[in-house]
Formats: structure tokens, C-alpha cells, sequence
């Protein structure tokens, strides 16, 4: 039988909080233009890969402030989760898998409920 674990909700929050802030982050920076600052575009076809970029307007102060409040509340997840008091619980041979079902435990709850 697999061991189960009994894990904090808070943790189960966070845990759960950071696919989502990560994923944000992600769409977010597919909408922007690729540069940050303003710079013209490019082309370069004489290397092994042919590059081109666009001119790009760079992001507004409102977009560098966003991308900057995702990546410091993503570091603080990471954190928090990576380094919670739970862990000390649990017996290092026993981590990656806790580790591991914490990441699906979202998953492991909706089907119990099923």
C-alpha cells in the first residue's frame, strides 16, 4: 500500500497556488514584446539558425511591474513550499515521494471524491 501523507493545508496551498502564478507568468510573457526596452528589430540569416526579431516597443512601466509582482510571488511560493516546516516530518528516504504526491494531490482529492 502507498504511504499517505498528511499534509498541512497551508502547504496544500501553496503548493497549489504555483502552477497557477507560474502559468500566469508564462501567458503573460508571450504577450509581451520580447524586449523589455525599446530596440529595433533584427535579422540575422548568415548564422546555423536564421533569427529575427520585430522592433519592439519595450513594456510599459504597468507591464514590468506585473511581470516583476508574478516572478517575486513565484520565488515566494517556491520558497515556501520547498522549505515548509512539513518536510522536516518526513524521513529523507520518504521525500521525493511526499514531494511527489503533494504536486498531485489536487488530483488525488478530486478523484477520491468521485
Amino acid at each position: 500500500m502507498a504511504t499517505t501523507y498528511d499534509f498541512p493545508s497551508d502547504l496544500l496551498a501553496g503548493q497549489e497556488e504555483l502552477p497557477q502564478v507560474r502559468a500566469e507568468l508564462s501567458a503573460l510573457l508571450k504577450r509581451l514584446p520580447w524586449s523589455v526596452e525599446p530596440l529595433d528589430g533584427f535579422s540575422d540569416t548568415g548564422g546555423w539558425r536564421k533569427v529575427e526579431r520585430p522592433a519592439s516597443p519595450g513594456w510599459t512601466p504597468d507591464e514590468q511591474a506585473e511581470v516583476e509582482k508574478l516572478r517575486r510571488r513565484e520565488h515566494e511560493l517556491a520558497v515556501f513550499v520547498t522549505t515548509h516546516r512539513f518536510w522536516t516530518e518526513v524521513t529523507t528516504d520518504d521525500r521525493v515521494d511526499a514531494r511527489t504526491r503533494l504536486k498531485h494531490a489536487r488530483e488525488e482529492r478530486e478523484t477520491a471524491r468521485e
